[in-house]
């Protein structure tokens, strides 16, 4: 049982410059990088530095300062979507991340529009990603949508839990329409990590690892990965492990954590 593994390089390796991460990253082991925004950086740079590293990039977050929830951003999110999306075939990456609510800095949820109600929330997220998966059907670039923690990180964020997350994408439909399982967040926001793995596996496109609480390398908090990990192979996930975490000490000795595993 070994999954191929991710290294996040907005939260691993920030001791370097960002261009060099993807080296690290790939003498490490990893056998692929992901970020969270496009806007801020310099594709082409991303590219050859990714290229040069002999590293492939897993994607980024596709959604920018637009909300799912929110019906008079349809548009807008969608617009913003499709460049995204070009921004992936500059890349070469293989998906993009989707949320319920606009994320801004440190991933403040930056609207949790109370003056909406929760069908109407929902409904919108919905009508919207069916249109999300004809985007990615047509570009060829998958959307994994994330459920993210509301106790810690992410307080006012509409999609919290794995069946709400799961339960859309299975109505949607769409190949190219999964979730994210971020280990971290659903042990904050509902536990049963093993159960939901089982349950909900045919909809998981991509995991996120960090342990809780605290959100550093494996074996510093209460989450048991081994068990996880398990969970996931027999389930039948073979896609890659992302470590989105930040190093209890330094990158160093999470790499070696995250390797050891």
């Amino acid at each position: 049982m070994e999954f191929l593994k991710c290294a996040c390089v907005e939260t691993l390796y920030t001791e370097l410059p960002f261009w060099d991460r993807f080296r690290a990253a790939k003498a490490d082991g990893f056998a692929a990088v992901e970020f969270w925004s496009w806007e801020d950086k310099d594709l082409a740079a991303v590219r050859a530095a990714a290229g040069a590293a002999g590293i492939s990039i897993a994607g980024f977050n596709g959604d920018g300062p637009f909300s799912l929830i929110d019906p008079a951003q349809k548009a807008d999110y969608l617009d913003y979507l499709r460049r995204s999306v070009a921004a992936a075939h500059t890349l070469g990456a293989r998906a993009v991340t989707i949320h319920s609510n606009a994320l801004g800095e440190g991933g403040v949820v930056l609207n949790a529009y109370p003056e909406l109600s929760h069908t109407v929330k929902l409904c919108a997220m919905f009508d919207t990603l069916k249109d999300c998966a004809r985007i990615a059907e047509e570009s060829g670039v998958s959307m994994n949508l994330e459920a993210l923690n509301v106790t810690t990180d992410h307080m006012g964020n509409f999609l919290a839990t794995t069946r709400m997350a799961a339960e859309l994408a299975a109505l949607v439909g769409s190949p190219k329409l999964k979730i994210l399982y971020d280990v971290y967040h659903m042990q904050l926001n509902e536990g049963s990590l093993c159960d939901n793995i089982r349950r909900y596996a045919p909809q998981i496109g991509h995991v996120h690892v960090a342990d809780a609480p605290g959100r550093h390398e494996p074996g510093t908090g209460e989450i048991h990965y081994p068990a996880v990990y398990h969970a996931l192979w027999e389930a039948g996930y073979r896609g890659l492990i992302g470590y989105e975490l930040f190093p209890k000490t330094t990158t160093a000795e999470a790499v070696k954590a995250i390797m050891a595993e």
